[in-house]
């Protein structure tokens, strides 16, 4: 089809090619020439005023004794000639040409033809295209990474375990022999299992590149199409192109969107899904101990994969990388401020100390906001104050200071975020205050920050009763100071995250002594982030009106001892709600002073704007 193609553009330029030539002609011909009346030009010969003259057919191309040039079209006359010998005018005659005449009738002519021949040319050639789409259709869309910007695991920080375990696939790729000797045989796929932005996929890249092999890469939703057999076609294809380019790793992304559980589905054995799971099952026992193809996958819901995928044989091992310490959130935050100007304030130490749970994805996103807060304010180089903003507006939200608050708002949010911050204070087990700011931000009127002091993974029954004492301080302090008809709705969210953390301590960790250690919901759906935690269908309704029962008490309870706790610090509560009046934000350490009764002085610290005049600090380890 490409000669087709080729040959109507060499059609379209000789044409283009004739006409501009056969017009070159005429105008060189006919340039700077009189048109003249035959009869004029008669006279002219008479009268000896014409030199010499070009007949060519009917044109008669001549100069006068004068040198100007002339051009006449003469009848068909046998007399002309005498009459042009008779008055001594020097005669050249030329045969009329007519190739041109006849090029362009033939062209006329055979024009439709031509037409109809182009467009069964573009037709077949539309054709032609459709074919090889169809074809193509059941070919994989793995991609061959490059690896002129190798990823090596010095850039992957703070998943040391992860990169031990891994450590095994790149001698097994560097050097086969050295296990195949022993008889030993490799996992045929490890499984990267962790929340969402913790490094799977880059881990995968780092191993390809330490190994120095090629590295496919898909997702599992490419496998997946309206067509029955499509998913199945591209697993083979995938796996011939990995075992032509051996060793090599293949690396799925996502696979939980086709490896989910067989049977689940509406479709039952034709659903396409579980035909692509079931041909994904099938490559992966057909490998050879020599065939050097590593197959990586990545997922954040490792439940819901159908048990065939993860027996011995196929993802045989699992990898779990999960959310880096304090150390790896240290280690990250050097791989992403590499190219970052950071002035002398900024202890990255400091800064992983105040970002306990956060992901790889979520200290880059950190960075990056506190770059782009330097450079919005014409900073050179990006402050410890950057930083410490840009947490507060990852954890918190933006500020929303354009927000319209009315004095006796202002007042109610001030006792409200007061109440929590003094029992956060006076309650047994608890992490520090950080910040408290009665300033919009995100969804939220106001809000008090704790950070904790240290990576935490479980939690004591005392922590998590304080926890509920602190999250119904702010509706005691409103009841306490305006009044029980006066309380608004800013409780919602205290409620609601209260109401869950009693329902988790009821249900799932057994923290009732009514209804004992045992576990009262299902948790199939349990996934990293969160969970969905649904009523178990095997309980009964006077057990369910048991949890009920006990969830209430604990939140009445905590209520009650949040009252009680700001009733008995009632000066304390005044203060700090006084304080957060003038200043709207304060630091966990300038709450301390003010409770103490000693005055905020802010002069010793840089000078801000009055609108952000905050000081921020970090709690000390």
């Amino acid at each position: 089809m490409k000669f087709g193609k080729n040959a109507l553009i060499w059609i379209g330029i000789l044409l283009v090619l004739t006409t501009f030539f056969g017009l070159s002609d005429s105008r060189n011909l006919r340039g700077g020439t009189e048109n003249v009346a035959f009869s004029d030009f008669m006279n002219n010969v008479k009268e000896k005023k014409v030199s010499d003259v070009s007949i060519n057919g009917g044109e008669i191309f001549g100069t006068t004794t004068d040198g100007k040039k002339f051009i006449t079209y003469a009848p068909y006359s046998p007399t002309t000639v005498d009459t042009l010998l008779e008055n001594d005018v020097k005669i050249d005659a030329k045969p009329q040409d007519s190739s041109t005449d006849i090029f362009w009738n033939i062209l006329i002519s055979w024009f439709p033809m031509i037409l109809l021949v182009g467009v069964w040319i573009f037709f077949m050639r539309q054709a032609n295209m459709g074919n090889n789409k169809a074809l193509n259709f059941g070919k994989s869309r793995a991609r061959l990474i490059e690896n002129n910007k190798r990823v090596t695991f010095k850039d992957v920080a703070g998943a040391d375990e992860s990169k031990q375990e891994l450590e095994e696939i790149i001698d097994f790729l560097k050097e086969p022999m050295k296990f195949q000797r022993l008889g030993g045989k490799i996992p045929k796929g490890v499984l990267l299992v962790g929340p969402p932005g913790t490094g799977k996929t880059l881990l995968a890249k780092a191993v390809a590149g330490e190994a120095d092999v090629p590295f496919f890469s898909i997702s599992g939703s490419d496998f997946v199409e309206m067509f029955v057999g499509v998913g199945a076609s591209r697993v083979r294809d995938m796996f011939e192109q990995a075992k032509k380019n051996s060793p090599c790793i293949l690396f799925i992304d996502e696979i939980d969107a086709v490896g989910r559980h067989r049977g689940a589905g509406l479709g039952g054995g034709n659903d396409e899904r579980e035909q692509t799971l079931n041909q994904l099952l099938v490559e992966m026992d057909g490998f050879e101990p020599n065939e050097n193809v590593i197959l990586i996958a990545a997922t954040n819901r490792p439940d819901v994969l159908d048990p065939a995928l993860l027996r011995p044989g196929r993802f045989d091992r699992q990898v779990v990388v999960s959310n880096p310490d304090i150390r790896g959130r240290e280690e990250i935050l050097k791989v992403h401020v590499r190219k970052v100007p950071l002035a002398k304030d900024v202890n990255l130490a400091v800064v992983a100390r105040g970002t306990p749970g956060f992901s790889g994805a979520d200290l880059a996103n950190l960075v990056n906001e506190a770059a782009l807060l330097a450079a919005r304010r014409n900073k050179r180089k990006v402050t410890a104050e950057d930083f410490d903003n840009a947490k507060d507006k990852v954890l918190m939200g933006n500020e929303r200071k354009s927000m319209a608050m009315d004095e006796a708002e202002k007042k109610l949010t001030a006792y409200h975020e007061a109440g929590h911050a003094i029992c956060s204070l006076h309650v047994p087990e608890t992490d520090p205050i950080h910040k408290a700011t009665i300033i919009p931000r995100g969804r939220a009127l106001g809000m008090v920050q704790q950070l904790p002091e240290k990576d935490q993974y479980s939690y004591t029954r005392a922590k998590m009763l304080s926890r509920l004492i602190i999250c119904m301080g702010g509706r005691a302090s409103e009841e306490l100071k305006f009044g029980y008809d006066q309380v608004t709705s800013g409780a919602s969210a205290d409620i609601s995250s209260a109401t869950n953390l009693a329902r988790s301590m009821v249900t799932e960790w057994g923290m009732s002594d009514v209804l004992g250690p045992v576990l009262y919901t299902d948790n199939s759906s349990e996934v990293f982030l969160g969970r969905s935690v649904t009523q178990n269908q095997n309980m009964s309704e006077e057990t369910a009106r048991l949890i009920d029962s006990e969830i209430k008490r604990l939140l009445t309870e905590a209520h009650k001892q949040a009252t009680e706790i700001l009733q008995k610090y009632d000066n304390e509560l005044e203060a700090l709600a006084q304080a957060l009046m003038e200043y709207e934000t304060l630091t966990g350490d300038e709450i301390k002073d003010v409770i103490a009764g000693k005055e905020i002085n802010r002069s010793e610290y840089a000078p801000v704007p009055p609108e952000k005049q905050t000081k921020v600090s970090l709690p000390e380890v």
